[in-house]
């Protein structure tokens, strides 16, 4: 770190346009790093092919670049680093950095890869240049002359690469416009991304996640509360993807029993247990060559959750039954409706797959964090209604609206859609009121019905069914979180929605 004193007398290098970091690069640093760029020059050839070499080794199946696609690309870079910096043509080195990170957006190299290629670069030059220049003032570590250029480096790219992933992402979804709502016949076009309604910055900033997900290859990881969207959020990232054309496979783990999960995703043989009668491919063949999105991750049993693990590493799946590995090229997409460093203390998330998965992880924020969304999401929900049943067309009044705000909503977006499908259908006018909301929203009991008299008291049953019934609404139709509301198994509450006959 340099001192005050040093400060005063030397000079960093400015130019007209130029990007306010450069000055961490002053006079002496560039005279010192003469040795450095015409080692890069005469050994160019050398610090390539390590930096290659480093690239598969460290990326290994997940590399966007064949061999002569990374030397020709990243060649190039080397060349322009050295001769940029040794004429001290600050221009020209960003702009040939920009033109880089655009061609790697083009290409769909993911963020995570850009930045672990730069700091290969700077681990293969280390390696290459390892040894000390004897010059007249002693000996001289070209190595160590990198890591002021290596830092320029990145930031410049990154910012490149960060603009043109923007502008690429904008493109494939030019049906976003970002103007404020103004009529019910512009809302989609206004509000509406692939389904995910909200102007709130943190709704804008899952649209932007979106964007940057769907221009990698890698996993994704989608946290967020029951009702919140996961699947819609899975299901943008696919359809703004190369592979968009390929199929899109969306599993709920929560609904399949430990018992038949692992056969459901890796598929079986026949024979392999009783029942199988033929082979059976699994969800990960199915999904070839496009997306597995694997909602409510941590339902999983442990023993499957590792098999996951190595599916994602090996990108290879052995079905129940068969002795051979099969090779398997699919995105995978995980979700979970817990606090995903909760989930692994509790033990229901493997802390390995945690980490194998937090890479690109999407945070969808629950409705009553984004209350300034509401009216938008109402006003999309009796648009889709209107289309739907194509009644009389209906708005929500004043007094309903603020209610509505007030209200905390545990079953997220669509717990509210389910509370406005309702209210447009049994409400009695084109106004949708307070009295057309249920009493847990309006904090108001409503008259007794009649089989709560005191002339009549309500069977076992009938108390039995309703408490079912309400659950089940207040979670949005989600059955794990039901039957935690409820202090009872899963399965028992699965026996019970079919007793009563509440499947739908």
């Amino acid at each position: 770190m340099r001192n005050q004193a040093e400060s005063t007398t030397a000079a960093p290098l400015r130019n007209s346009g130029s990007p306010p970091y450069f000055h961490l690069l002053w006079e002496e640093d560039i005279e010192q790093l003469a040795c450095t760029l015409n080692l890069l020059q005469t050994r160019r050839d050398e610090v390539l092919h390590r930096w290659y070499e480093l690239y598969r080794l460290h990326l290994g199946k997940s590399c966007t670049l064949s061999e002569p696609d990374f030397k020709q690309m990243y060649g190039r870079d080397l060349e322009t680093i050295a001769t940029n910096l040794a004429h001290r043509d600050m221009e020209r080195f960003v702009a040939d950095l920009r033109e880089l990170g655009e061609r790697l957006v083009e290409r769909g190299v993911s963020f995570d890869e850009v930045i672990a290629t730069s700091h290969l670069l700077k681990e293969s030059c280390y390696e290459v240049c390892q040894h000390p220049v004897e010059l007249m003032g002693g000996a001289y570590y070209p190595s160590k002359s990198c890591d002021k250029v290596s830092h320029c480096r990145i930031m410049v790219l990154v910012e490149a690469y960060l603009r043109m992933l923007h502008e690429h992402g904008e493109a494939k979804a030019d049906s976003l416009a970002r103007e404020p709502i103004r009529s019910r016949s512009n809302l989609r076009q206004t509000t509406s991304f692939f389904g995910l309604v909200g102007q709130s910055a943190r709704v804008q900033d899952v649209f932007q996640r979106i964007r940057a997900a769907a221009a990698s290859a890698g996993t994704v990881f989608i946290v967020g509360e029951t009702g919140t969207g996961k699947e819609l959020v899975s299901r943008a990232i696919h359809q703004l993807s190369p592979n968009k054309a390929s199929p899109f496979v969306p599993a709920n783990c929560s609904a399949l029993t430990r018992d038949l999960i692992e056969s459901e995703l890796f598929g079986f043989k026949r024979g392999a247990f009783t029942g199988a009668v033929t082979d059976h491919i699994g969800l990960f063949r199915a999904a070839e060559g496009g997306t597995l999105f694997l909602d409510e991750i941590t339902e999983m049993s442990p023993e499957t959750q590792a098999k996951l693990l190595r599916a994602l590493q090996e990108r290879t799946i052995r079905p129940v039954g068969s002795v051979h590995e099969v090779p398997v090229k699919v995105r995978i997409i995980a979700s979970t409706n817990r606090n995903p460093q909760e989930a692994v203390r509790a033990g229901v998330l493997r802390e390995d797959l945690y980490y194998r998965l937090n890479v690109n992880t999407i945070v969808i924020p629950p409705l009553r964090d984004r209350t300034e969304d509401l009216p938008l999401l109402v006003e999309h929900f009796l648009q889709t209604f209107d289309e739907k049943f194509g009644g009389n067309k209906k708005v929500v009044t004043t007094e309903a609206l603020r209610q509505m705000q007030i209200y905390q909503w545990p079953g997220n977006v669509r717990e509210l859609m389910n509370v406005l499908e309702s209210a447009y259908t049994f409400g009695r006018s084109e106004e949708i009121t307070l009295a057309d909301l249920p009493p847990v929203i309006t904090g108001q009991a409503r008259d007794v019905p009649p089989e709560f008299s005191a002339s009549r008291i309500p069977t076992f049953e009938e108390t039995e069914k309703s408490l079912i019934a309400n659950a089940l609404s207040a979670t949005g139709g989600n059955k794990v979180r039901a039957a935690k509301l409820l202090g009872i198994s899963r399965k028992k509450l699965y026996a019970k929605i079919a007793k009563h006959g509440l499947e739908k």
